[in-house]
């Protein structure tokens, strides 16, 4: 049995710079914005939920991206963590107090470097090149 979280790889242009958002929580891990879904809550509500509680940011969520991550904490909880693409515009993003200790909004080479884990810069590889090809 998984503990499912749902989220997004953020992302925006500044002037004609692509630039991801990466928070930081409190454990010192950087990843994306995700959490878990509430009773009868899509994933793509979810996703959209928790990207406007954890960093402010009415988002547009791209379902066609789809990224699917398992791992077991180091408690021994299984999780499974879906992340869509979403990108916003012209919006400062706030973190949320409780659970967020940072945000950042880095360059791809920048934030692929802050990402903690691999399957998170992974995640973002795979996002990247999924953009790329829209474009």
């Amino acid at each position: 049995m998984f503990e499912l979280s749902v989220g997004a790889i953020i992302y925006t242009m500044d002037r004609e710079t692509m630039k991801f958002l990466v928070i930081r929580d409190f454990h010192g891990n950087y990843g994306f914005p995700k959490g878990h879904a509430e009773k009868d809550e899509t994933l793509e509500e979810t996703a959209l939920r928790e990207i406007r509680e954890e960093v402010g940011l009415q988002v547009c969520l791209d379902t066609s991206f789809e990224e699917e991550l398992n791992y077991i904490m180091p408690n021994g909880i299984a999780k499974r963590s879906i992340y869509f693409l979403a990108s916003y515009r012209d919006q400062i993003p706030i973190r949320q107090e409780e659970e967020v200790a940072e945000i950042r909004l880095a360059e791809y080479e920048d934030a692929l470097q802050l990402l903690t884990f691999a399957n998170m810069k992974e995640a973002l590889i795979k996002a990247k090149r999924y953009i790329d090809e829209k474009q």
